[in-house]
């Protein structure tokens, strides 16, 4: 009996079957300026690992060169002149490894346009990515060897950031990268229609292997995101492996299935090249790949060889290279040195040349600049070969212009969510406002914020969930729009995105890519216990790649929103492995300043004033933490409780002293702070205690306000003087508890020792310690023995 895959709306195309009775895609000129070019590639990314210490992946990136020089010029639309120009094509490596061959292949497209088309190159220099630049390979920006600091080198990233021009994302981790190049195609796909950018993705068999790449390639076959082509570097080999995949018969070390079969179980269309390393095998697939048109995603699948012509191949290559300046590296070079009659650096000339310590690297640098002016000659030499893919480049920016690429009708409009942020100065729309006594949840207020910004930008806001949508109310973003998902094909109005099922992962690599497009946020939601942890790797390449991107072009960083719902202990029904109090310290105060900002709200009332004074800062991320259960809405002046536009400030006095305040408490988490309120509050006022009580709704946009205004609200000595109640971990509250009295005072859900047990809420609660009475009589004590002290 076998087993055949069911329908699929994809293709599956061996390149060799289309070349048979075709015409050859390239002249015999045109091949032979192609393989002149990869020559001189392949020897550049020699160089690099030669001269720059622990400098990367050279087998990798010599695999992929010959397909990324097809894409760079022939296959990409774009303009040299605009990298960052909306409409172009998009290429983008997941495989953030390869960037020892990005950065080769980008300052050689530089020389190439330098030397044959230098109208093409941009005005401002940090617009390009010059020989001169790779002196910056793997370098840190303080670096001040001679001539890095006399060209002004970029320090290029270890792995792939957009503070490298035509780089959109910071990719390489664990297989982010695939997914957050997809979002950068769903948002291009959701804005421009039909004639949308086309997504260029670079990536190897290894990079296929974790479980959010599975998630993120359903979600693209599912949506039918039919302007993305995936090239596949399938070379086999890994870092420990020279067998990732099944083949030929053989079990994978890794998994068993090739790449092709992934890709088509997903309905993506596949093009196998069975010879990776046939330029002409290629341009044909490449060019076959862009006149598919079934709506589908398309991968395109090179066999290649990893570290072909270096001398050392698989996995040998993958991290390592030849040694210093060795017999090796020279045969690897040989190609290159023999069509320049020049003989490059030796390390074995007089004071050991490239020594280590300080004067070693200035001296390697001067080396490894040498060398480069051999590569430099390369191409003077070869200006036939110059001549013609500079023309190619200028070709790129005609077939760009003439695609005459205009927003479609109705597209969407974020700034209009960022314009309204600033104007709302924290007041609630009438719409949106909220009676005392009735009872609604911080997840539906959320989810109606949301909807309200969405009206208002056309639908800037995309949603996705892992299968709670209507669980944790994230679908009332999309009202009033198209019911059902996002279809490239047939539902392109609708703002609820499908992406995979249960895929924590792939939904923040995915919605990192759509909010970095720029014209949209990307909004997923999820247990708080799940997300905040699944969600971390591509929250922190989303704010390292909006760092990078503001520091070349003054960008405004692009947000997206993790909704970490259920949160707290009222979810104590789904037990501890969901009612996690942890997932809070997992991103709170863990980012660079202004990076990354946690919501805590626990009114319904300081959702709309805590999102807006989020949106108006314009962070890479935002993370509200929602609790899942019903809350009456409380008269807040009634109980002598500030405003709930007070919580835009990230901490506000909750309560003032009726006299002259005796004591601190510090709420934060919303079970607590109503436990707090409804019951403990009652019972101090009739025992006479007065403390100072202050709520934290936001950390980190209390740490963005001037440093006398952060005193004002919240002076130091308070933070001496204070017990905190969380419904969070301890270490959440050490910044606003300064004492170990205070400390060893403060209410939390693990101040017992364990995990707790499963049951409704408040019994949750009661079993920690953290129902209102308790913290009634535990602020009691605090406070009776701080008198204590105070009289011994």
């Amino acid at each position: 009996m076998v087993l055949n895959f069911g329908p699929r709306r994809a293709t599956y195309m061996d390149v060799t079957e289309t070349m048979r009775n075709g015409k050859a895609p390239l002249s015999p000129e045109e091949l032979a300026h192609f393989e002149t070019f990869d020559l001189i590639y392949r020897s550049l990314c020699a160089l690099l690992y030669n001269y720059v210490p622990t400098s990367g992946h050279p087998g990798g990136s010599i695999s992929s060169g010959r397909f990324v020089a097809g894409i760079l010029f022939d296959a990409l639309d774009y303009d040299l002149a605009q990298p960052d120009r909306e409409d172009a094509d998009i290429i983008s490596y997941a495989a953030g490894h390869k960037a020892m061959g990005l950065y080769s292949l980008w300052a050689l497209r530089d020389e190439v346009a330098r030397l044959g088309a230098p109208d093409l190159l941009p005005a401002d220099a940090r617009d390009r990515l010059r020989l001169e630049d790779l002196l910056g390979f793997r370098r840190n920006p303080i670096t001040a060897t001679p001539l890095f600091t006399q060209f002004g080198s970029k320090p290029l990233d270890g792995h792939p950031t957009p503070a490298t021009p035509f780089v959109r994302l910071a990719t390489g981790a664990s297989g982010v990268g695939l997914a957050s190049s997809l979002g950068l195609a769903f948002g291009a796909r959701d804005f421009y229609g039909r004639n949308a950018p086309r997504v260029h993705i670079v990536e190897g068999e290894g990079g296929l292997t974790p479980g959010r790449v599975a998630e993120a390639l359903a979600a693209a076959g599912t949506g039918c995101l039919d302007n993305v082509t995936l090239h596949l570097d399938w070379n086999q080999a890994s870092i420990d492996s020279n067998l990732v995949c099944r083949d030929d018969g053989r079990p994978g070390d890794y998994v068993q299935w090739n790449p092709m079969e992934l890709f088509y179980l997903h309905d993506w269309n596949v093009v196998f090249v069975p010879n990776g390393r046939d330029i002409m095998q290629v341009i044909a697939a490449q060019r076959w790949a862009a006149t598919i048109e079934n709506s589908q995603p398309t991968a395109i699948v090179y066999r290649t060889v990893k570290g072909w012509e270096y001398g050392i191949e698989g996995r040998a290559s993958h991290g390592a290279g030849h040694k210093l300046c060795s017999d090796g590296f020279h045969r690897a070079l040989s190609g290159l040195t023999g069509t320049t009659a020049d003989t490059l650096p030796t390390c074995e000339s007089t004071n050991q040349r490239c020594m280590t310590g300080e004067s070693g690297s200035a001296i390697r640098e001067e080396c490894f600049w040498d060398a480069l002016g051999i590569v430099r000659k390369a191409l003077e030499v070869h200006r036939p070969t110059v001549n013609a893919l500079a023309g190619r480049l200028m070709a790129a920016r005609r077939r760009l212009n003439n695609r005459h690429r205009r927003p479609k009708d109705g597209a969407p409009c974020v700034d209009n969510v960022y314009e309204l942020a600033r104007r709302s100065g924290g007041r609630t729309p009438p719409e949106l406002a909220l009676l005392p006594g009735i009872a609604t949840t911080l997840r539906g207020e959320l989810g109606r914020a949301l909807q309200y910004f969405n009206k208002v930008s056309s639908g800037a806001i995309l949603i996705a969930a892992a299968d709670l949508l209507g669980s944790t109310s994230v679908n009332t973003a999309g009202a009033g729009f198209p019911e059902g998902y996002w279809n490239a094909s047939n539902n392109v109005g609708a703002r609820l995105m499908s992406m995979g099922g249960i895929c924590e992962d792939a939904m923040s690599g995915i919605l990192s890519g759509i909010s970095t497009f720029s014209r949209h946020i990307g909004v997923g939601s999820s247990y708080g216990a799940f997300l905040a942890p699944l969600g971390h790797i591509a929250a922190r390449l989303h704010a390292i790649g909006a760092q990078s991107r503001h520091g070349r072009n003054a960008d405004p960083y692009r947000t997206m929103i993790l909704v970490c719902a259920h949160a707290g202990l009222k979810t104590g029904e789904d037990g501890p492995t969901h009612a996690d109090p942890q997932a809070l310290q997992l991103l709170q105060e863990n980012f660079p300043r202004g990076a990354a900002l946690t919501l805590t709200p626990w009114d319904p009332q300081e959702i709309w004033p805590l999102l807006c004074a989020a949106l108006a800062r314009r962070p890479a991320l935002i993370a509200p933490f929602v609790t899942r259960p019903n809350e009456k809405v409380i008269d807040r002046g009634k109980l002598g409780l500030a405003p709930a536009e007070k919580s835009a400030q990230g901490v506000y006095l909750l309560r003032q002293p009726l006299g002259k305040g005796e004591g601190v408490i510090v709420l934060q988490e919303s079970a607590v702070a109503y436990g707090f309120v409804e019951q403990a509050l009652p019972l101090l006022n009739k025992d006479g205690l007065d403390p100072w009580v202050y709520y934290v709704a936001s950390a980190e946009l209390f740490d963005l306000l001037p440093a006398e205004e952060q005193e004002r609200i919240f002076p130091e000595q308070h933070a001496f003087e204070a017990m905190g109640i969380t419904g969070f971990t301890l270490p959440t509250m050490f910044r606003w508890v300064r004492s170990d009295r205070g400390r060893l005072g403060t209410l939390h859900p693990y101040r017992k020792g364990h995990y707790l047990g499963s049951g409704q809420g408040e019994h949750v609660l009661a079993e920690a310690g953290l129902d209102g009475e308790s913290q009634y009589r535990d602020i009691k004590r605090f406070l009776t023995e701080r008198h204590v002290g105070a009289g011994s």
